[in-house]
């Protein structure tokens, strides 16, 4: 019995009331910190935004050349710190000043997120990619660790590829719309979290137990609205036990997600092995108001014409997609964005 219930029963006081009026006291200071949290972050935004815009108004007034413009700032960082103390560094003002530049009315600021996921998507060079980073960054209530992550691992690019120019100033609008089953899908997917080296000989079990390992990091990269069932989940059919090695259901399409890892090359028989699985989950694991189940087999490479064939006639939902253990060039995924885009410009 802990101390508090003995304390109550000393005093002789109704302990499921006293339990409540806690609770009750509780929640009111915790929403008050949030309350409070918020204001402070409305007010730092908005202060942010305002020394940037007084900046650019001061250059523009004193048509100050960019080649003066470093020593401006550096002067200024100077000044305010040796007035207000930290957070006028060079650095941060230059920030301020994109934020203002980025975003010059006051009002298409959102306060849903903090300086610090602002000055995270400032770094983004492309007006469509800052856009995209934003929504997202809104939608699914990224913290700045998982902004940061995101941006690094270029998810605007590797999603914007599967699509065409429409597809890609959509992305930009509205954010990643998940309507399909062809929406969940990146190619390639990147897997730097687990910490396996890109030359390692390493075995499907190894990094499976390291995707399961980084489970919160693995769902981030999967996208919005995975929830993990499990891990090596077991199929019984006839005498035989099949595992399929990793399992999730996707709460906005409402159906299983089935993936199996290939360590090299997915092969003809993967695909085949896979749709056993998903022929499976329609038959006994799927409930009346499910959709049918999706399965992914993952792979570090594919031939894409052994791939068409193997597929043909296939009526269930399967992909098949690349993995890599590091962080693509970003340069390399610009150019191939700038050919679609340019494409479409010539139609």
């Amino acid at each position: 019995m802990t101390n508090t219930t003995n304390n109550n029963k000393q005093l002789d006081i109704p302990e499921q009331e006293y339990e409540a009026l806690v609770a009750k006291i509780d929640n009111l200071w915790t929403s008050a910190r949030n309350r409070a949290a918020n204001a402070v972050n409305k007010e730092l935004l908005d202060s942010n935004w305002l020394t940037g815009q007084y900046i650019v108004e001061f250059e523009q007034k004193g048509k100050i050349r960019a080649e003066y413009g470093k020593q401006l700032l550096i002067k200024l960082s100077r000044d305010l710190t040796i007035r207000r103390g930290k957070g006028f560094s060079r650095s941060n003002l230059t920030y301020m000043r994109k934020l203002y530049i980025a975003f010059p009315k006051c009002e298409t600021l959102s306060h849903k997120l903090t300086w610090s996921h602002y000055f995270e998507l400032l770094k983004c060079e492309d007006e469509m990619e800052l856009q995209f980073y934003l929504r997202e960054a809104i939608t699914q209530k990224w913290k700045v660790r998982e902004l940061k992550r995101q941006i690094s691992s270029s998810l605007f690019h590797r999603i914007a590829l599967s699509t065409d120019k429409e597809g890609v100033m959509a992305l930009a609008h509205k954010g990643q719309q998940i309507m399909t089953a062809d929406d969940i899908i990146h190619d390639p997917y990147v897997l730097e979290f687990t910490g396996i080296p890109q030359k390692k000989r390493y075995k499907e079990g190894e990094l499976e137990r390291a995707l399961k390992d980084n489970m919160e990091n693995f769902l981030l990269e999967l996208g919005r609205g995975f929830a993990f069932i499990g891990r090596q989940y077991i199929i019984p059919i006839g005498n035989r036990n099949f595992k399929v090695d990793l399992v999730f259901y996707h709460c906005i399409l409402k159906c299983y997600i089935l993936i199996d890892l290939k360590r090299n090359e997915v092969f003809h028989k993967d695909i085949g092995q896979m749709n056993l699985y998903l022929n499976y989950f329609k038959a006994e694991v799927c409930m009346p108001d499910d959709n049918p189940p999706i399965g992914i087999v993952l792979g570090s490479k594919h031939d894409e014409v052994v791939m068409e064939y193997a597929l043909q006639g296939i009526t269930n939902q399967l992909f098949v997609a690349r993995y890599q253990l590091y962080l693509p060039k970003k340069e390399e995924l610009q150019a191939q964005l700038d050919k679609i885009l340019n494409k479409g410009e010539e139609i």
